[in-house]
């Protein structure tokens, strides 16, 4: 998977996730600040990550990505 195709998929879990248009995601929206996750909400997140493309993640680092564009560079070296 290309890393275009990656960040659309990565940007469809989050607008389901946090219930939002996924034209509002840009490639550096802060998931807290931008985009108005909350705690709940992030672990949702790296959940909807491991489901969408069938990777177990380390929660810890994971919870640490703060924006689409590392969310998309952290996914990406669980699927290659």
């Amino acid at each position: 998977m290309d890393k275009k195709e990656l960040k659309q998929k990565v940007k469809e879990v989050i607008a389901h996730v946090l219930e939002i248009e996924i034209e509002e995601i840009s490639d550096d929206a802060n998931f807290i600040f931008d985009l108005g996750a909350d705690s709940a909400q992030s672990l949702e997140l790296v959940a909807g990550f491991e489901e969408e493309f069938d990777i177990e993640m380390d929660e810890d680092r994971a919870l640490e990505v703060q924006n689409v564009s590392d969310a998309v560079d952290f996914i990406s070296e669980y699927t290659k």
